[in-house]
């Protein structure tokens, strides 16, 4: 089924699901004359993860007998929160007071000078079951909806995540794991049901290739051929730019459940930010320590972008996987297996999956970085001379399946579609039109910084280094600097003479570009060129 510009589709979000067990009743505390502390905010970023600041010697770390990195029930008022307990020193904090960190602070909901008392926080027992599986015992259902809804209550330490996530990376999550995993993601987040009778479209990209921002048009091509397609997408955590950052720079892409639902009902599609409507809200938590600790578990990468596409109330995606030397996935056999595996699961929660393995070897389009994407992206809507051929083709690719998907028109037949909506500007005009609905269609900004880097020697491009290219336009100021970030100016393949300019940093400060170009003078695997053969 089509729908038309106006589909007029009622979203319902599904409540979530709550923990298996019941709740066991919490006796009333009392806070007396001194088993308090007033709260203070000093403004400490932990990221994701609570934490609270006391003096080893104020009277509540005496009496409580806490010691640092311990677990603390926080209790202001009818909330509480468990936080990780650091022990400070000196004159940082009063005995009267305890800091939290800014993420504990807004879970607590907590003003300064407000009163609150701690407690020694009770054991998290599903760790159990995380032990268990670091021993070889598998996770039954039952387990992963105990560890996932212990997780998306913020129950886990950073510690006990990074168990949670070696035992999965260390003992290979199966099929049935990885299902029961997925299935408990879901379930701890918000769903959205946009019809029994209705097609509701979507893709992803496993990742690895920095550019290929090619979200934004295909979901305007598939959208202007009348299909759904609610697409929400996230931000980078270690990548120079994720598909909501580019997005970011363009239009507001932080949209409520209510306007979402509004953006989709008027346009048939969105491009927003998946943590603004807390879809799977546990795989950001996840994803935060495996990006640390530099692990990564193939069960828990299904689990993340399937339950997304699940709680997204897809029934048809299209995954693609790029494969290459420097890539995510680095053959076509573990590529072969991925897809399997994301099938089979997505299968199993009521999804249509189809695989696409695509070339990993190198950068997609020109721009690396959120704003350089999104000029990107507008060049090949606009079909303007300068647009990236590598990323207008890769969009054409994906979007002509998914047309194929939705049945507007016959196997073999999606390519020329895909390819007239872009030639004629209606991918345009609906891309437009997304971006009103969300706000305001907005200009990428430009850095004031910016800086050529020539090659040394004439020769052939025979290989980049889509990690450290990454690293590259990272710390140039990517993406927290929206305008920061890397122009590839070569391509695989290509003939350069020396002091030919192979790319252009971009930066916002000049303390970032200067970072940026002397790590680049100490990686020269950046890229690679060769003598050319006569």
């Amino acid at each position: 089924m089509s729908i038309q510009e106006e589909p007029g589709i009622e979203l319902v979000v599904e409540p979530v699901v709550e923990p298996v067990e019941e709740p066991v009743a919490e006796p009333e505390i009392v806070i007396g004359a001194e088993d308090f502390l007033y709260l203070t905010c000093p403004g400490i970023d932990t990221h994701q993860e609570p934490i609270v600041y006391m003096r080893e010697d104020c009277h509540v770390c005496r009496s409580e007998g806490f010691s640092a990195q311990g677990r603390v029930l926080i209790c202001h008022g009818d909330r509480s929160i468990i936080a990780t307990l650091n022990i400070v020193t000196g004159d940082f904090l009063s005995h009267q007071k305890a800091a939290l960190s800014n993420s504990a602070w807004r879970l607590l909901g907590a003003k300064e000078g407000d009163k609150a008392i701690f407690k020694h926080a009770p054991p998290v027992e599903s760790m159990s079951h995380v032990r268990g599986k670091l021993y070889g015992k598998p996770f039954t259902l039952r387990a992963a909806r105990e560890i996932i809804n212990d997780i998306s209550r913020e129950q886990y330490s950073d510690i006990q995540l990074s168990a949670y996530v070696t035992a999965c990376a260390a003992n290979a999550l199966s099929l049935d794991e990885t299902i029961a995993i997925t299935q408990a993601m879901v379930e701890c987040g918000q769903r959205f049901n946009w019809g029994a009778d209705v097609q509701v479209l979507d893709k992803h990209c496993v990742g690895g290739l920095p550019g290929n921002r090619t979200t934004p048009i295909v979901v305007a091509i598939v959208a202007a051929n009348g299909l759904l397609m609610p697409k929400t997408s996230s931000r980078a955590i270690t990548s120079p730019a994720g598909t909501a950052d580019t997005m970011e720079t363009l239009t507001n892409v932080t949209l409520s459940l209510d306007q979402m639902h509004s953006v989709v009902r008027s346009q048939g599609a969105c491009l927003a930010w998946g943590g603004s409507v807390a879809l799977s809200p546990t795989d950001d938590i996840i994803i935060r320590v495996e990006r640390a600790l530099n692990l990564d578990s193939e069960g828990q990468l299904v689990a993340s972008v399937i339950s997304k596409k699940v709680a997204a109330g897809s029934t048809h995606v299209l995954i693609d996987i790029p494969v290459g030397a420097t890539a995510k996935v680095r053959s076509a056999d573990l590529a072969a297996h991925l897809g399997q595996l994301l099938t089979s699961t997505g299968e199993a929660l009521g999804l249509k999956v189809r695989i696409i393995i695509s070339d990993g070897s190198q950068p997609v389009g020109r721009g690396i970085g959120p704003a350089l994407e999104a000029r990107d992206v507008l060049a090949v809507l606009q079909c303007a001379k300068q647009a990236p051929t590598d990323l207008r083709e890769r969009a054409l690719t994906l979007a002509a399946i998914l047309l194929e998907m939705g049945g507007v028109c016959p196997e073999g037949s999606g390519m020329a579609l895909a390819t007239q909506t872009l030639d004629n500007r209606l991918a345009w005009k609906k891309f437009k039109a997304i971006c009103e609905a969300q706000g305001a269609l907005k200009t990428p900004p430009v850095a004031a910084f910016q800086y050529p880097i020539v090659s040394e020697k004439t020769g052939i491009v025979a290989m980049f280094n889509n990690r450290v290219i990454s690293r590259l336009a990272s710390l140039a100021g990517a993406p927290n600097a929206p305008a920061a970030g890397l122009d590839l100016h070569v391509q695989l393949g290509q003939k350069v003479e020396r002091g030919q300019p192979l790319m252009t940093l971009h930066a916002e400060a000049q303390g970032e570009l200067n970072y940026a170009l002397e790590f680049y003078r100490s990686h020269p695997e950046v890229l690679h060129i060769e003598e050319e053969v006569v």
